[in-house]
C-alpha cells in the first residue's frame, strides 16, 4: 500500500451496495465482484476528470493491463462498504490506479489497477495522453 502523506490524484468515492447476487457460498462478498467494483470506480475517475468518450471519439481505449487485490477482511452482505479509487502513478504509456474499501472506516480491501491506452484500429498500446499528463502534473504542483 502506498504510504499515507502521498498525493491522492483525481480521487472519487461512493458508496457500494450489496445484492444478494454478490454473496458466493462462503458467505461473503464474491471475487470477482470486487473486479466490477474497482471498474465501476475507474470509470467513475474518468467520468469526473477525464471524459472517457473524448478519448474513444480519438480512437483511443483505455484497458487494465495488471490488476492485483488485498483482502485484509471479508466484506458481508449488510455491511455499508464505501469504494474510493485515485491515480497513484503516471508512466509513459501506463497509468496506476490504487483504490481501497473501507467498512465502518476500515479497510477491507485494497487493489492496484495498471491501465493503459491502446489504438483503436491497432489494438496496439500507445502514450498516456497528453491531457492526462498534464493535469496529473497540475494536481501534483509541478
Amino acid at each position: 500500500m502506498p504510504s499515507l502523506n502521498q498525493k491522492r490524484c483525481f480521487e472519487v468515492s461512493k458508496p457500494i451496495s450489496i445484492g444478494t447476487y454478490d454473496i458466493d457460498f462462503a458467505g461473503h462478498v464474491s471475487n470477482i465482484v470486487y473486479f466490477r467494483w474497482l471498474e465501476d470506480m475507474r470509470l467513475k475517475v474518468f467520468d469526473e476528470y477525464f471524459p472517457l468518450k473524448d478519448f474513444m471519439d480519438q480512437g483511443l481505449l483505455p484497458v487494465i493491463a495488471a490488476h492485483t487485490i488485498e483482502y485484509k477482511r471479508a466484506i458481508r452482505l449488510f455491511d455499508k462498504p464505501i469504494a474510493t479509487m485515485w491515480i497513484q502513478e503516471l508512466r509513459a504509456a501506463s497509468v496506476v490506479f490504487n483504490a481501497e474499501i473501507k467498512v465502518d472506516e476500515q479497510i477491507t480491501t485494497f487493489a492496484t489497477h495498471t491501465g493503459v491506452f491502446i489504438n483503436g484500429t491497432t489494438m496496439k498500446p500507445v502514450r498516456t495522453p497528453k491531457l492526462i499528463a498534464d493535469l496529473f502534473k497540475q494536481q501534483l504542483g509541478e
